[in-house]
């Protein structure tokens, strides 16, 4: 049983500064010489960010270099190379700290709830004032096992039919009751090293496991969500009837490139839970 609560991890090894900030800046190319057509500066920039975040030379939690060094090496403004960089920040592919600097940005149980994780309980229709607080689930496994991949899955991991995956099946249990079934794809071929007991005892969220030891961040992740009835094992996991009416949701996760990383199927007990998207303009 894993539970997201616990405390994160505050050192990782893995990601320690490989490059001085100035080192990393010679590793971006002048945008006057990259002959990229009538596209705006910032695309550019933000494209040039982009390459030398998704290479890996800078990783999660560590700081970019400063806006002066940044724009320098792009050979761009400062308001273009910011208006690249506030973009990445809106993306959460970066993160700026009041009076620290920018950093690339690390999976944390705060962003899980923000960015991945959108359901919650369900409000007092007759009274506006009982808004029950948003929880971190408490993640309990059920099943992690290697197997091969279905027709459907190696279409859209981007990986052949056969090939090896992992299955992880987990419930997620809100003020005690389980009301979420997460089914877990993923490509063996990215995780080879990944075992259960690796899995089960990770300190943070599934999304920081793959970060912190496999160098794979997940920048988005698409979703769409269908109305289902619940099969005789999922109703099982959530304590109702074969047949009872839940939400299913169908998530990609991609890193760097749009490269596939994680297909999740997510069922949802409804009948107290809602799931929440916040949208707004820019």
């Amino acid at each position: 049983m894993s539970q997201l609560t616990r405390s994160p991890r505050h050192a990782i090894a893995r990601f320690s500064t490989r490059l001085d900030a100035p080192d990393v800046t010679k590793l971006l190319q002048p945008i006057v010489e990259s002959g990229a057509g009538g596209a705006p500066l910032y695309r550019l920039a933000k494209s040039a960010l982009l390459r030398l975040l998704e290479s890996g030379q800078l990783g999660p939690g560590e700081t970019l270099p400063n806006e002066a060094q940044l724009a320098n090496a792009l050979k761009v403004s400062i308001g273009t190379l910011r208006k690249a960089v506030d973009e990445l920040v809106h993306e959460h592919i970066l993160v700026r700290r009041q009076g620290k600097g920018t950093f690339v940005a690390l999976h944390s149980q705060d962003r899980f709830m923000f960015q991945f994780f959108h359901v919650e309980p369900r409000p007092d229709v007759f009274d506006s004032r009982v808004v029950p607080e948003r929880e971190y689930p408490v993640v309990d496994n059920l099943g992690f096992q290697v197997s091969k991949a279905t027709d459907a899955e190696a279409h859209v991991l981007r990986i052949r039919p056969d090939d090896a995956v992992w299955r992880i099946d987990n419930a997620l249990r809100l003020n005690g009751k389980t009301v979420v079934h997460d089914r877990i794809v993923l490509a063996y071929s990215m995780f080879k090293t990944l075992t259960e007991k690796r899995f089960l005892e990770r300190p943070n969220t599934i999304y920081n496991l793959y970060q912190t030891d496999f160098g794979i961040s997940v920048i988005r992740a698409q979703e769409r969500v269908r109305a289902s009835a619940a099969s005789m094992e999922i109703a099982r996991v959530l304590g109702l009837r074969a047949g009872t009416p839940v939400l299913e949701m169908h998530r990609l996760a991609t890193t760097f490139g749009e490269r596939p990383v994680e297909l999740r199927i997510s069922t949802v007990n409804t009948q107290a839970h809602d799931y929440v998207s916040l949208l707004s303009k820019r």
